[in-house]
């Protein structure tokens, strides 16, 4: 009951499509009344009725249309968990209004590549929608087992697992409990993670079907599905002919023998991916590629046997996010369209509609020490990748994370559901929940993200103030303090150096005295 009084709460902005309502249901009613009480009609009559008739029932509709739209916005504030409103809604309007299936009905997004740019993105999707699927590698590229694949023989779950905690609502519990490594003797350095996965591939005797249980046991948003169950090996070409068959060694190759990568491919090379891969690439709304590792994250995922063709042939958004920096051995001085071609060099043109790249307003001292390790930013040449005929969307995309300079996984967020919502706009689809639902977070982040900004330029110019006036403070400081020998002294060192003036101009005019009764004696 109390949630029902909830609806006339002033801060649920209902009351007042109820008033309009009223008024319209009053006028239609006075129009209707005028009519049966009226014996003759007068053209004057007609068109007072027929007004009063269409502004009546004009109020309704509008009423009705607000108070839905308002409806679908109330959802959104009450339960979006990681917004102001979501953390202080009242628990009887959630229960009142609240339906899971609306997120559950949100625009299906796949995300493909691995590490930490792979997770970045679906951090920020989570927001917005539940059906998001990542799509994995299932290998750590020749790196060395850890002690707990040695111990439980299981095959490489980290990049699952991380991709599992970026999707939890609870990211650092769920980091602590995936890469817990137990302390009892018998089971001592295994970690949980692994554990956990090896029993849900046991359970279900598939592990494309175990990791979605798993998804499902842990409640958490969206579902991880490896590209593919076979154990690839990531292979580099370089331009010389070398080969090298271990993704640790590509950096240290490419110096040793000063060329650049020429090709990826992997072994086996007719692998098949894993179950339901494709379809969840058939029937998604967006595709993103990236960010990550160019060749040994994001092309790997993609050689997998049809699935950049399932992808040319999708009718979703595709879209790439390009790398800020570059990364040592394998993007040294590349630019975005080099980041480009080498997809198209490896997959052919037409997997990319929009590429999403970064402004470059990265703050330069952190630059210097990405390029003490041989990194530097990623040439933003905007006209080459218009050329190719790539529609590109530069934002403000990197953040500083403790001494890492990161993608920030709202804005990339945004900006992928602003172009669902153009699209579905361009469909005439702007009265489905769906749209409504999206516009409406879009809506809440926008105005968080200008207090945000507008509170970082506060705290800017209140840091810059509070240097200016220390240093105005200092230098008051420095003017007015004196040595204790100056202030003791200073009567007989002005006069020392007032004696030390008079002395040169009599020099002075000794001299030119002198060079004058030498010129009188001449003549």
């Amino acid at each position: 009951m109390l949630g029902f009084f909830n609806w006339f709460n002033g801060k649920t902005k209902i009351k007042r499509w109820i008033l309009i309502i009223l008024i319209g249901i009053v006028c239609t009613c006075f129009a209707f009344t005028y009519v049966l009480q009226t014996n003759i009609l007068k053209p004057e009559d007609i068109l007072k009725i027929v007004l009063m008739f269409a502004i009546g029932f004009s109020m309704i509709i509008i009423g009705i249309v607000f108070i839905q739209k308002r409806t679908m916005e109330i959802v959104v504030e009450a339960n979006n968990k990681f917004s102001e409103k979501g953390k202080k809604a009242n628990l009887n309007m959630k229960s009142l209004i609240f339906n899971r299936t609306i997120y559950n009905e949100g625009p299906k997004i796949v995300v493909i590549g691995g590490g930490n740019g792979l997770n970045t993105v679906i951090k920020g999707l989570k927001k917005y929608t539940n059906n998001i699927t990542a799509i994995v590698t299932l290998s750590d590229y020749g790196k060395i087992d850890t002690k707990s694949r040695e111990i439980l023989n299981t095959l490489p779950f980290d990049d699952i697992t991380e991709s599992i905690v970026a999707l939890s609502d609870k990211e650092e519990l769920m980091d602590m409990l995936m890469n817990w490594k137990f302390k009892n003797p018998k089971l001592k350095d295994i970690k949980f993670g692994d554990v956990f996965l090896l029993a849900m591939n046991e359970m279900f005797d598939n592990l494309s079907e175990g990791i979605q249980k798993s998804t499902e046991v842990l409640n958490i948003t969206g579902k991880v599905l490896p590209s593919t169950l076979d154990e690839i090996k990531i292979c580099a070409e370089l331009e010389d002919g070398t080969t090298v068959e271990s993704k640790e060694k590509i950096p240290e190759m490419v110096y040793e023998k000063v060329s650049k990568i020429d090709r990826i491919y992997i072994t086996p090379s007719n692998c098949k991916p894993a179950p339901g891969v494709l379809e969840a690439i058939e029937e998604a709304d967006a595709i993103i590629i990236g960010p990550g590792s160019l060749y040994t994250n994001v092309l790997p995922n993609l050689l997998v046997k049809n699935i950049s063709k399932t992808i040319k042939e999708s009718k979703a958004i595709k879209i790439y996010v390009t790398n800020l920096m570059t990364e040592p051995g394998q993007t040294d001085n590349y630019s975005i369209s080099d980041h480009l071609d080498a997809i198209f060099d490896h997959l052919g043109k037409n997997i990319i509609d929009y590429c999403l790249a970064d402004t470059g307003e990265i703050v330069p001292e952190y630059i210097r020490k990405y390029n003490l390790e041989g990194a530097d930013v990623v040439d933003q040449d905007i006209d080459k990748v218009t050329k190719k005929g790539i529609k590109i969307i530069q934002k403000h995309l990197s953040m500083i994370d403790g001494n890492y300079i990161r993608h920030n996984p709202d804005s990339i967020a945004t900006t992928v559901m602003e172009l669902i919502c153009n699209d579905l706009k361009f469909r005439d689809k702007q009265a489905t929940p769906q749209y409504l639902f999206l516009n409406s977070v879009l809506e809440e982040e926008k105005k968080s993200e200008k207090k945000r900004v507008k509170s970082n330029r506060k705290d800017k110019r209140e840091r810059e103030k509070s240097i200016e006036q220390a240093r105005n403070r200092v230098n008051q400081k420095r003017g007015k303090k004196r040595s204790k020998f100056n202030t003791k002294y200073r009567d007989r060192i002005e006069s020392i150096q007032s004696t030390a003036e008079k002395k040169n101009e009599n020099l002075k005019l000794y001299k030119e005295m002198e060079r004058l009764d030498l010129k009188n004696k001449q003549k």
